[in-house]
């Protein structure tokens, strides 16, 4: 095979091995940036391009974040439970490699499948896409938990969601702040403790494309089989704290914000809606907070005064929980007018 900008021949190998590639075909590989955890490349081949992605010991991030590789074989087994029940809203899987910890998919192209992120931050707000979102996870919640004997061994994989997950965003945020660190720890206990359907992780804007056919979900290397509350709230969260970044858009974000929680509880079945509502309300303010003081804090939120409103609510919201997400939404609103940020 030939081999134009190769990271490591054994992926090149990888590639024929599976029959994605010929050897007599020239590969060229083209890094993609955007995720901290792995490494990613877009692949072109003789009339056609896919996706390979190796999972990283070592984050890239400022703090010392350490995870185990081993999720890339997680990954791999999400996205193949996912395809069975939304074809349309995952990449195609099409070969992976435990061994090397790499597996591939099929290259979604950019100008077809435009991030989420980057148009929430250039102010693009459409409600249908949180709509659709939130009735695909829900869809996907919902059929893990119909099938939660097989799956929960399937994706018994709580250190590595503590490594990835409720260590640097739970566990890592309580050390900054003393007074609310008993709180924080029970809610990671807390957290951890339930198994009640498959949770991806992830469920940040950075990570889903708008396709042509809704929204598609990528990046599930905490794939784990447990409180599902936390993937709710983990998006949740994003929308919340983009009203900082566009207050003038601050209206529209709450409606999707209030549509994806409608859309995904039209959907999620497995348990009465009061015990999964409240479990997600408790957790959004520890997330939000850990977004600021977490060891994974967003980028986009470099002005104090707008630091300073995500703590003033996380931490009322911390000391008296919310039994609603509706009501965590209402905090937040009340919080931003009080700091006058525009409309």
């Amino acid at each position: 095979m030939n081999q134009q900008n190769s990271p490591d021949p054994r992926l090149d190998a990888f590639l024929v091995e599976h029959k994605l590639a010929r050897s007599n075909e020239t590969a060229s590989w083209h890094a993609l940036t955007g995720g901290v955890s792995s490494d990613i490349w877009r692949v072109d081949l003789p009339g056609r391009s896919l996706c390979v992605k190796r999972a990283l010991s070592k984050l890239k991030v400022s703090a010392d974040w350490q995870a185990p590789v081993s999720r890339n074989a997680y990954e791999w087994a999400w996205i193949q439970f996912a395809a069975q029940h939304c074809p349309d809203n995952i990449p195609h899987p099409l070969a992976h490699d435990p061994q090397l910890g790499v597996f591939a998919m099929s290259f979604l192209e950019p100008n077809q499948h435009p991030v989420w992120k980057q148009q929430l931050m250039a102010g693009h707000v459409e409600v249908g896409t949180a709509i659709a979102l939130g009735h695909i996870l829900g869809r996907l919640h919902a059929a893990s938990a119909a099938d939660s004997s097989e799956l929960s061994k399937a994706f018994d994989t709580i250190e590595n969601f503590r490594a990835l997950r409720l260590e640097p965003y739970l566990i890592a945020t309580s050390a900054r702040h003393p007074d609310l660190a008993s709180r924080l720890k029970q809610l990671a206990q807390r957290t951890a403790d339930v198994r009640a359907a498959l949770v991806h992780g992830d469920v940040s804007p950075k990570n889903i494309l708008v396709g042509p056919k809704g929204p598609v979900l990528l990046d599930a290397e905490c794939a784990w089989f447990g409180d599902p509350a936390f993937d709710l709230a983990f998006c949740l969260n994003h929308l919340l704290l983009k009203c900082l970044v566009h207050p003038e858009k601050r209206d529209a974000l709450i409606a999707c914000f209030k549509a994806l929680t409608e859309s995904y509880f039209d959907d999620a079945d497995w348990e009465p809606r009061a015990s999964l509502d409240a479990r997600a309300a408790e957790l959004l303010p520890a997330l939000l907070l850990a977004r600021v003081d977490g060891k994974s804090p967003v980028e986009y939120l470099s002005d104090e005064r707008q630091r300073g409103v995500v703590r003033t609510v996380a931490t009322t919201l911390l000391r008296r929980p919310a039994e609603y997400l509706s009501q965590v939404a209402a905090v937040w609103l009340e919080e931003i007018d009080r700091h006058c940020l525009p409309r």
